[in-house]
């Protein structure tokens, strides 16, 4: 199934992007009166036919819309340490959204390796990624903050979890563990860098109300300790 996205939609119509046109007329050879699906990265996909087939914009005629499409029962937010291979990071951008997540953070803790993340590049993996898993909704990436200024500005609605490799205040426990009993839909997932958080941001974050968790005996790298924890919601929410 092709996948096509549109952020310009109106009048029961829409306009695919310069690089979406030309894609969708030159390498998938679409011509006027083809049918194609596109999305609008809010979580709705629209079945079209196509009135215009130029590789400078294609025009569609919407004839029957998707809400929801590819979606999820929760909202899952996830804050992780930009790790000092960007590719690494990147990995994750793209299997979170396969899997299935709202938002991602780039959280810069006090031993974070990288201390500056550019997230043009990340945006462009999620969209990809959505449209090649079939989800109508691209996760938004937001621009960098600290770890300290995440903690505060968290939501008190979300279940709220920390993973660290160290027990802070008592026993970590697991994210399963952790999403029994919870019936709301916001959780909040603070994932650290190669050298994991610092005993003061641990100590903050769990102040605030994070809930520290494990995410196994392994040890991980940021990047799969990352896809771990949103998996394990996925999971939960999808018995």
């Amino acid at each position: 199934m092709e996948v096509f996205f549109s952020d310009d939609i109106g009048g029961g119509r829409c306009r695919l992007s310069p690089e979406e046109s030309r894609h969708c007329v030159k390498v998938m050879r679409h011509r006027t009166g083809d049918e194609i699906h596109v999305i609008d990265g809010r979580g709705s996909m629209m079945d079209c036919r196509i009135e215009e087939a130029s590789a400078d914009g294609v025009v569609a005629v919407v004839s029957e819309t998707h809400s929801g499409w590819g979606g999820h029962p929760y909202e899952l937010v996830m804050a992780v340490c930009p790790t000092k291979n960007n590719e690494r990071f990147e990995w994750f951008v793209e299997k979170a959204v396969e899997v299935g997540v709202d938002s991602i953070v780039p959280v810069i803790g006090d031993r974070s390796e990288r201390k500056e993340y550019k997230i043009e590049r990340a945006c462009r993996i999620a969209l990809s990624a959505a449209k090649q898993s079939l989800k109508g909704a691209v996760p938004a990436i937001s621009a960098p903050v600290t770890v300290r200024d995440f903690i505060a500005g968290s939501s008190p609605d979300a279940l709220r979890l920390i993973a660290c490799c160290f027990d802070v205040g008592g026993p970590r426990i697991s994210v399963c563990k952790a999403l029994v009993g919870f019936s709301g839909r916001r959780v909040e997932v603070l994932i650290g860098p190669e050298g994991d958080f610092s005993a003061v941001e641990a100590e903050t974050a769990t102040a605030a109300g994070f809930v520290p968790v494990s995410l196994g005996a392994s040890r991980l790298r940021t990047e799969t300790a990352a896809l771990t924890a949103v998996e394990a919601v996925y999971l939960r929410y999808m018995e």
